[in-house]
């Protein structure tokens, strides 16, 4: 896991009750990503993934997509060392 980071992500726009956090837990599992992602109590969902950086890429790219019912106003994000606290990744919150 040395070679984990971690990407913490707001996402703001309507992603609450669009599938929105099914969405990303889907592309993260299928990216072999960790971590969670909850709703928050402004209406933004937070994402935090931890796996390689190409995968977490990819996933930054889908969280601006978004499920079919969503729209996205922005997201921002912030990279760390990854802690390797996550065994898989699942909604939370």
């Amino acid at each position: 896991m040395s070679n984990s980071v971690r990407l913490i992500a707001h996402v703001f726009g309507q992603v609450q009750g669009v599938f929105y956090r099914q969405f990303v837990t889907a592309e993260a599992q299928k990216l072999q990503l960790r971590g969670t992602v909850c709703n928050l109590p402004d209406g933004s969902v937070k994402v935090i993934a931890e796996g390689a950086e190409p995968n977490l890429l990819i996933l930054l790219d889908l969280l601006h997509e978004g499920s079919a019912k969503a729209r996205v106003d922005r997201v921002e994000d912030e990279w760390e060392s990854a802690t390797g606290e996550f065994s898989n990744f699942q909604q939370l919150c």
